[in-house]
This record gives C-alpha cells, sequence and structure tokens, in this order.
C-alpha cells in the first residue's frame, strides 16, 4: 500500500504559500544564450568588478576549507564605509536571508506583518513561513507606497513592517521625510525593515538617510546588497545594519557560514571599487533616460523608478507582452506574479540591449495598435 504524508503535518503557514517564481533565464527557456538578450532579473549589464573577480581567484584553491563565519574583514569594510559600530553588522547570502532573519527572530503563529501590495515577492513567503499572518498595505497611485497609511493597520499583533525604497517592482522610493515620520508615528516595539537593495541608484538626496538613525530608532533594520550595482548576483550577498540589540538577535538565526569565502573575498574587493561602481550607476542613468524618453514619445505607460528597471504597460495581458519579447530574442519579467497582469518589467542593459529592447517595443506596439 502506497502511504501518502498527511497534509496536516506541515506548518500551516508553509501550506499557504505558493512558490517564488523566478524569472525565466536562457536556460529554463533551453534557448541559446547567443540567441536571447536577457532583462529580466535587474542585474548589473557589466558584470562584477574586475578586483573581485581577481581576489576570488586567489582563493579557488582554498575551496576545502569554510569561510570566516563571523565574516569580519568584509563587516570591518562596511564599518569603515557606513560609519557604523562592527556588532550593527549583519551579513547575509542575499539579502532575502536578512528577511528571513528578521521574520524567524519576531514572528510566530498569532503575530501578524506588513508590507506594501505589490512589493518584493520574498515578504509573504518570509512571514508566512513562521505561522504569522500577512496585513498587506494599499498603495497610492502610480503604486506610490503611502507610509501615512501604516499607523492605520497597526494593532497590538503587528511585530514587522517590510518596506522596499525603491521598491521592486514598482520602483517607487519614498523620501527621507517620508520615512522618518513614519518611524516616529509607529510603536518603538514594531520591527521596520528597510529593504534598500537598489540604494546605489539612487540620485536625489532627499531619498537618502543616514545610518545614524539605528541609535535614535532601535527597531529599524536597513538592508543593502551586492547583486544589483556590484555585480554580483551569483555570489549571494548581503548585509543589514541595525541597533546592536537588533543585530544579536538576527545573527541568534543566522546559519553558520551563511557567506562563502568567494562572496566575502568578492564583497571586500567590490566596496575597494569605486571606479566600477560608479561606472555602472553612470551607465543606468544615461540608458534610464533614453528609455524615458522612448515611452514618453512612444505615449507608452511606464512607473516612475529609482532602480535599474521600468515596469511598463502595453495595455495587453503581462504573460502576452512577455511571450512577444520572447519571440524578439528579449527575456522580460511578467508581472502577472505580482497582480499587475498590465505590467512587465525590464533591466535596464547596455545600450546595444536597450537599443533591441526599443526596436522591438516598437515593433510589438505596432502589433497591438
Amino acid at each position: 500500500m502506497k502511504k501518502t504524508f498527511p497534509e496536516d503535518r506541515v506548518n500551516l503557514g508553509v501550506n499557504k504559500i505558493t512558490p517564488y517564481q523566478p524569472g525565466k533565464s536562457s536556460d529554463s527557456l533551453n534557448i541559446s544564450k547567443e540567441k536571447l538578450i536577457k532583462l529580466a532579473s535587474n542585474e548589473n549589464p557589466i558584470g562584477p568588478s574586475k578586483l573581485a573577480t581577481k581576489a576570488i581567484s586567489h582563493i579557488a584553491e582554498e575551496a576545502h576549507r569554510y569561510p570566516d563565519g563571523n565574516g569580519t574583514k568584509l563587516k570591518q569594510e562596511i564599518s569603515k564605509l557606513e560609519e557604523v559600530p562592527l556588532d550593527c553588522i549583519t551579513l547575509g547570502n542575499g539579502s532575502n536571508d536578512l528577511i528571513e532573519f528578521s521574520a524567524r527572530a519576531f514572528l510566530t503563529n498569532g503575530d501578524n506583518a506588513l508590507y506594501f501590495k505589490h512589493g518584493f515577492a520574498i515578504y509573504p513567503l518570509a512571514i508566512l513561513a513562521t505561522g504569522a499572518d500577512l496585513r498587506e498595505l494599499p498603495v497610492a497611485e502610480n503604486y506610490h507606497q503611502d507610509l501615512t497609511s501604516v499607523i492605520n493597520f497597526v494593532d497590538k499583533k503587528s511585530k514587522v513592517v517590510f518596506l522596499a525604497s525603491p521598491n521592486n517592482p514598482t520602483g517607487s522610493a519614498n523620501t527621507f521625510s517620508e520615512i522618518e515620520a513614519m518611524l516616529n508615528d509607529l510603536p518603538n516595539d514594531l520591527i521596520v525593515f528597510l529593504d534598500q537593495a537598489y540604494f546605489e541608484y539612487i540620485e536625489d538626496e532627499h531619498y537618502k538617510l543616514p545610518f545614524d538613525w539605528i541609535d535614535k530608532y532601535q527597531n529599524l533594520i536597513i538592508s543593502r546588497r551586492f547583486s544589483k550595482a556590484h555585480g554580483l548576483a551569483a555570489y549571494r550577498l548581503g548585509y543589514s545594519i541595525s541597533s546592536q540589540k537588533i543585530a544579536d538577535y538576527l545573527n541568534r538565526v543566522r546559519q553558520p557560514f551563511n557567506v562563502s569565502s568567494f562572496a566575502l573575498e568578492a564583497g571586500i574587493a567590490s566596496l575597494n571599487d569605486e571606479e566600477h561602481l560608479r561606472k555602472s550607476i553612470d551607465l543606468n542613468q544615461k540608458e534610464k533616460n533614453k528609455l524615458i524618453q522612448f515611452f514618453n514619445s512612444e505615449n507608452i505607460e511606464y512607473l516612475p523608478t529609482e532602480g535599474n528597471f521600468f515596469s511598463f504597460s502595453l495595455g495587453t495581458d503581462s504573460d502576452e507582452t512577455f511571450e512577444a519579447f520572447l519571440n524578439e530574442g528579449i527575456i522580460l519579467r511578467s508581472l502577472k506574479s505580482y497582480n499587475m497582469d498590465r505590467f512587465v518589467r525590464v533591466s535596464i542593459g547596455q545600450e546595444f540591449e536597450n537599443d533591441a529592447f526599443i526596436e522591438a517595443t516598437k515593433k510589438i506596439k505596432g502589433s497591438i495598435n
């Protein structure tokens, strides 16, 4: 007799989870990489720092050794750069790790956590896995996150607020003053996880905030990652800065050796390659302006963004638009899984990639009309 596993043995929250749907890759589509332009995952189109790849090559023969479990040298570099104490820093296997730590450390069955509608898909997954309930916050016009509304959804069971600025996939960002006003409104025992994966691409100083806020707001966690502007997506590396007390809790649930030696070395080298970072940011801004001009000239609906991507609509179903671009050799990201059924997301690529995207968009738009 075949024995089946009883579903009632599974964590109730896990039973509610729909697995994360990643963007399509050439491997998953079984199409030659040479025939495709991948603009689906908000990656740095010029790749990693040469200093980072050189640093990794130097330790390739030490792969049999465990990494430094504390990530001491990388923490020292971050501490020097951001002017924060070492014990305020938590390292993660990508910022997803840090989201998981924050959920596991502070949420349990009967609690609830808040996040904005159309926010990063990992937030509800991390929340549900703890057994906590979801509390989805509505967005305002143009998918902007209205932080003045957060306090209206908080109750005694609320433990964590997840907020991304800039937000993926909408591109919406919140100003220094908006975030500060929200923090002043919220109770001191409510953890605020501020996800800044795309921070380096922000140009307007009104959207930047100082790390000394962790002294004033000891319930605040600010996360950054190396996957975007630093071009280290494959190595999975992120870090958060918080009060020492919060960092201690996060490190209690952090797995030993959660960051590889290769990621640690690449991160150190990348932080010290200001030229590569500046080149990445400058390219993004130049090509971003070109795409804005194109969208405006063609009357294509798009969302304002502070990141390295655009969410736009040709007025058709997201999956249909995705397939139309795939037929033109370009991989985008359908946003149907984010409940944005008319939108797709395009990462800002190199000049030739964006030019190909523009020509494909003209062709597809013409066939729709």
